[in-house]
């Protein structure tokens, strides 16, 4: 396959895959409609496994077109280009991974989906900063908190993406054993009145009880339970029993 042409290609392969039906459902899924969080995105009607086998695919693909395809007016082209970024990421030196961070954050404009963040936060932005103070922490002996300055800067964003990407770059830090961060960004974007904030704080404070320490979660909850809206105390608390979590919920009101 020409060099030139994969591209092309990639895009002949997403429009086989297409389908109307699936398009449809998914429009209203991701709330596409006017005035609606995903309001002119276009989705052609791929599941999330076949962009995954595309993108594992041309996950070499170069990078000049991984721009062109993140994008692209079309939503799956979107998330196979954040895929790619995600497998050349893993496999990149620190350098390298400097520089895909950047791009990516210079284009959080096109990540402007929840599931396009969800799939890509973590991975490059979470997983750079964790590897990051690990690293700094190993050289100075000592914990470095430089990791949170670019978390705060997004969590403070007008963006609704950018804020998302701050909450769910967290889980990296989770999956290694760290709640500090996601404590701190929760903190920050406790009263945010978007929906899609609030699960996304609930959903990374639950695994911080999950992954890391339960106490960690009740003691944010203790101290902010009547200030958190909801739907972040409903899914922070989703797995603990009928009874804590009907006592947390009683004294939300």
């Amino acid at each position: 396959m020409k060099q030139q042409n994969l591209l092309q290609q990639l895009r002949r392969e997403v429009a086989k895959l297409a389908s109307k039906e699936k398009a449809a459902f998914v429009s209203g899924f991701f709330k596409t409609g006017k005035g609606q969080y995903g309001e002119g995105d276009v989705f052609v009607g791929l599941t999330v496994p076949q962009s995954r086998d595309i993108a594992k695919k041309y996950k070499d693909f170069p990078f000049k077109d991984v721009e062109t395809l993140l994008q692209s007016e079309i939503h799956e082209e979107r998330l196979i280009a954040l895929l790619i970024l995600v497998a050349q990421f893993q496999k990149a030196d620190p350098k390298e991974q400097n520089a895909l961070v950047d791009f990516y954050l210079a284009h959080t404009k096109y990540i402007n989906n929840w599931d396009l963040v969800d799939l890509s936060a973590d991975k490059i932005v979470g997983e750079y900063l964790y590897s990051s103070r690990k690293e700094r922490s190993l050289a100075k002996g000592g914990r470095s908190d430089n990791s949170l300055d670019l978390l705060k800067t997004l969590a403070k964003s007008p963006s609704l993406w950018e804020r998302r990407i701050a909450m769910i770059s967290t889980y990296a830090f989770i999956k290694n054993g760290k709640s500090d961060e996601a404590i701190t960004i929760a903190t920050l974007l406790l009263h945010d009145k978007n929906d899609l904030i609030q699960k996304a704080v609930g959903w990374m404070l639950r695994e911080v009880g999950k992954r890391v320490s339960r106490e960690d979660l009740k003691n944010f909850l203790t101290k902010h339970k009547h200030e958190m809206g909801r739907t972040a105390l409903r899914y922070a608390i989703e797995h603990f029993s009928e009874e804590e979590r009907k006592k947390y919920l009683l004294r939300k009101k």
